[in-house]
Formats: C-alpha cells, structure tokens, sequence
C-alpha cells in the first residue's frame, strides 16, 4: 500500500506541472560553461541525433563554434540531423554542414564503435533524448559507446537530459534470454531514470562486456527531478510526434509484437491502434499508408478498427503512473484469430516469456501486476544507488 500511495503523490505532482513542459529545466547541454574546460585541447566525438540541442542550435555547430575540436559524429538509430524509418540502415559519411565525418552506429557493420573509430578521440559526449521505456534504442547505442570508451581508454560524458516517462517504474524485468538491442539489461519496461542515471547504473552495476569500467562523467540538468513535467521541445524519433504519443508508447509498443497496427503509416503513430478483422468489435477505424516515416506499415492500405487515443492526454488517460495492460489484453480477446495474435516478436519487447503466456492464460492486468512486484522491488534497490534528482 505504501508503494502506491508514494506513486500517486508523484503523479499529482507531475500531473499539475505538466501544461507546456517546466521551462526553468536547463539541461546538461546548456551547461556549456560548466563542461568546456573538460573539452579543451581534446579531440571529441559527439554521439548525437536531431534532439541534441542547445537552445534552437545543435550542439555539435555549437561546439565548433566554441572552438571545440569535434572530429567525429556517431550516428544512432533514426540518424544524426534527419529522422529515418525505424529500422532503416543508417550509413555514415560526412555531414554537410560541418565537413565532420558521421560513423553510424546502427549500420549493416556493428552498433558499437570500432578501435579504428576512436584512434582520434580522446572524450565521447553522449547526449540524445530518451523516453525512458527499456526498448527504446537510444539507451542501447549509450551501453555501446560506454562499452568502446572502457575498452579503448576513452572518456565519456555524458550530456543528461529529462526523462518524459521518468516519474515512474514499471513492468517485468528483462530475462538474460531475451536479451537484444530493444532489451540489454535486467531492468523493467518503464526504469524511471533519466540517461545520465542509467549510464551510472550500466557502469556502477557491471553490465559492460567483461565488467569493463568506463571513465565517466554525468553532466546534470538543473531545476528538474523525476516529478518535472516536461514536455519534449523536438520529437525524439520519427514515430513519437508528440507529448501524447511519448507517454503512450511504453505501454502501446507491446503492440509491435502483434499483429495488431500502431497507426505507423498515419498521422498518430502511438495514438491509435486497430487491425482489419475487428470490424463490429470497434466503431473507431483508420488506414496505414505508405508515409516517408513509415515506408510499409502492417495493414498498409487496409481499414483497420480498433481504439482512439489521440486524445488521451485531454482526456487524462495520460500521464499515470503505470503501464497500461488493459488495450492489450481487450483487444486481444476482441480478435478473431487469437492463435496468431502473438508474433515471436512480442516477447523480445516484453524480456519474458511469461506476459504472453499469462495473457492467453486470462489473467487480469491486476493479477499481472501483482507477478511483476518482487522484481521491482529488488530494481528499486539498485536504482536508487544512481539517482541524481530527487
């Protein structure tokens, strides 16, 4: 009891600071004056995408106005300045504007930088927007850059940004088994930590290849803790265009591993969800196309039926403070063919083999809940050794 009553006084403090995000949070990229002389007379590399801002500039032009020697740009799923499709191979080269050469992490060769990579570099700045859901892949490529750091005596700072989500933990722990690039480490769906946090945990909790230790450093945000409503000032990928869509997505990417639409291939990708086949189960009803962020989507060109969430931050649905089950398991049981509901791809998202079989068992979102509460308390002890915000 005393758990959910420590949760709910976090969401009334969330939810009455959440209009248009805090405008007072400064975050570690804007603490240039703070984090410069770490730089001086280094060569750099900046792990970077188009969230990595400072004010309305993108760090990495201004760093090289700052006179900083940015000799490399590691580019992450989606890309560095333009958003691709998820999933879509990320090439490197050079970047336009600046001339700095882009190695991609999330390329046909590897996620990790190579020792041939870093032979240049004395510090790699780290610094993306997260969401705070365990398969969102930015926290992924960050374990892997640490893990080059450690392994090729490089330094790593970390630039720390909010975490939308991070007012909040939830879900099952990832089993080592289902371990992948939308799953690395033992921690739940929704971890509650914002990435300069997480990174601290990787490191202090020996989860780089080897136990490696990475020489890092965390540059904090100022005038934020985990109940700062803040609302994202770019959207972190192509598929999360809004605030809305940011606070559904830890509970609606279950989705991806059914056979059941999203709405990518719409203009509410993680606002809606539907499938051809549910026609008279729901009124509600939307068609995927081919989009430049979403090139095939599932049910691309058929009339899918299903659920409207476009609205749910009106309507209050969100932000709460857990994941919610409840779309997942009625619309499962609402499918036709509940036999092929589930693709293999769901319990990879999920860490475990057990969410799934306990939906087709029909146990309640309530009676789910209740399994996943001794591995949050455990998570719990861990992540409280690295949280910098109250």
């Amino acid at each position: 009891m005393a758990r959910l009553v420590i949760v709910s006084v976090v969401l009334l403090a969330f939810t009455c600071s959440c209009g248009g995000g805090d405008s007072s949070v400064v975050t570690g990229a804007a603490r240039m004056d703070d984090y410069l002389p770490l730089l001086k007379g280094r060569r750099v590399a900046v792990t970077a995408n188009q969230t990595t801002l400072v004010g309305s500039a993108h760090l990495v032009d201004t760093l090289i106005s700052r006179g900083v020697n940015v000799v490399t740009i590691f580019a992450p799923e989606h890309g560095f300045r333009e958003m691709a499709a998820a999933g879509e191979i990320i090439r490197g080269g050079v970047d336009e504007k600046s001339g700095i050469k882009v190695v991609s992490l999330y390329g046909n060769r590897y996620f990790k930088p190579q020792p041939a990579d870093l032979e240049d570099v004395d510090i790699v700045i780290f610094d993306i927007q997260d969401v705070g859901a365990r398969f969102y892949t930015y926290i992924s490529t960050m374990h892997y850059v640490m893990e080059a750091c450690a392994e090729n005596g490089k330094s790593c700072l970390i630039l720390d940004r909010p975490n939308p989500n991070g007012f909040y933990v939830d879900g099952p722990i990832l089993e080592p088994a289902f371990r992948s690039f939308v799953g690395m480490h033992p921690v739940p769906v929704v971890h509650g930590m914002t990435i300069g946090e997480y990174a601290m945990m990787i490191n202090g909790e020996g989860w780089l290849e080897g136990a490696v230790t990475c020489d890092l450093q965390v540059m904090e945000c100022l005038n934020y803790t985990h109940a700062t409503g803040y609302e994202l000032p770019v959207r972190p990928s192509p598929n999360l265009p809004n605030q809305t869509s940011v606070y559904l997505y830890p509970s609606l990417c279950f989705f991806e591993g059914t056979n059941i639409s999203v709405g990518r291939g719409t203009p509410y990708p993680f606002q809606v969800l539907g499938a051809p086949g549910l026609e008279g189960k729901y009124e509600f009803t939307f068609t995927p196309v081919s989009l430049p962020e979403a090139g095939n989507p599932p049910h691309k060109d058929m009339a899918c039926y299903g659920i409207d969430l476009r609205d749910a931050l009106g309507r209050g649905i969100v932000p709460v403070p857990f994941l919610n089950l409840g779309w997942l398991i009625d619309i499962r049981n609402a499918y036709p063919d509940r036999e092929n509901f589930f693709r293999t791809y769901f319990n990879t998202l999920a860490g475990t083999a057990t969410l799934r079989q306990q939906i087709e068992e029909g146990m309640t979102a309530e009676e789910i809940r209740r399994t996943w509460e001794p591995g949050l308390e455990a998570f719990g002890k861990i992540r409280r050794k690295y949280l910098l915000y109250d």
